[in-house]
């Protein structure tokens, strides 16, 4: 029986790469994003294309993450249509770049909101399904940033994604005994396939940016072409997609917990199993290790 999957922030990049490869392996696919009539018409229109030319089942639907009305509305409807959500991803994500200091606090608040809080929107409103039915996958993308190597200027997206990843590590144990599945994935920095870069926020602050800009002129440059450097040739986006397809269609029970894509090997690998282990183990010291894995 095919999936029935909904994929937050599907409009481009990882969110829109994924929900192609995952319709094309047979599932039922909604791709969430907002001002589906507006802004993103057209990345509905390419979706329905793509439905049509590959035979596949490929839906776009209206879902903010920051609006809890949009995100109950989405789901209503495709519980309607299906009786229940299988596959729940949590992709959506926005990015900054600049000098910290320059960002004002309220700057990071909404970083926080889409980032973070946008997940607590979307797991109330399917969580409740998939644990009366006993089963369910959620799958968060995180980054390499959370555990890895950090450049400069990036700091506000990358404290909004630690927050992001330490939610899901919590939420992996207290679903477990109702026998949903986590899967954490991990991409490193991809410089083609997404518009992470090229749709970044800027600081609020530009005396305090001009400031920097004194002391740290054309960082942003610089550590973009490193970036790409330090990719190997064809180290595009879509090695995250298929990488979630490939989760989704294994069985129930072999879903790997922390899974990463990171073609610049920044350390985030090396790093997370190390702390992954920690929490095994303390589990197990005390008595809960049975939350290590989804009960069947």
């Amino acid at each position: 029986m095919s999936n029935v999957i909904v994929i937050t922030g599907a409009s481009s990049g990882f969110g829109a790469l994924t929900a192609r490869a995952l319709a094309d392996a047979g599932d039922t696919v909604y791709a969430g994003m907002r001002e589906t009539a507006g802004r993103n018409a057209p990345q509905v229109q390419a979706a329905a294309d793509y439905a049509k030319e590959h035979g596949v089942d490929l839906r776009s639907i209206e879902l903010d993450v920051n609006a809890q009305d949009s995100v109950d509305a989405a789901v209503a409807r495709i519980e309607a249509e299906h009786g229940r959500i299988d596959v729940l991803i949590h992709n959506a994500g926005h990015m900054v770049t600049g000098p910290a200091e320059a960002f004002t606090p309220e700057q990071l608040a909404e970083l926080y909101d889409v980032n973070v809080l946008s997940t607590q929107r979307v797991n109330r409103a399917v969580l409740p399904g998939m644990r009366h039915r006993g089963q369910g996958l959620v799958i968060w993308v995180s980054s390499s940033s959370v555990k890895g190597g950090t450049p400069p200027y990036l700091a506000p997206y990358f404290a909004a994604k630690a927050g992001m990843d330490s939610l899901a590590v919590s939420y992996a144990g207290e679903l477990a005994r109702w026998g949903v599945e986590t899967s954490i994935v991990v991409p490193g920095s991809f410089t083609s396939g997404t518009n992470h870069f090229a749709h970044s926020g800027h600081p609020a602050d530009t005396a305090v940016e001009a400031e920097y800009e004194t002391r740290y002129a054309g960082l942003m440059e610089q550590i973009a072409g490193k970036l790409a450097a330090l990719a190997p040739e064809g180290a595009d986006a879509s090695l995250v997609a298929d990488e979630i397809a490939r989760i989704v269609a294994l069985p129930r029970g072999q879903r790997p917990y922390r899974v990463h894509i990171d073609p610049a090997n920044d350390g985030s690998e090396e790093v997370s199993e190390v702390a992954d282990r920690v929490r095994r183990d303390f589990l197990t010291r005390i008595d809960l290790a049975d939350l290590l894995a989804a009960q069947r």
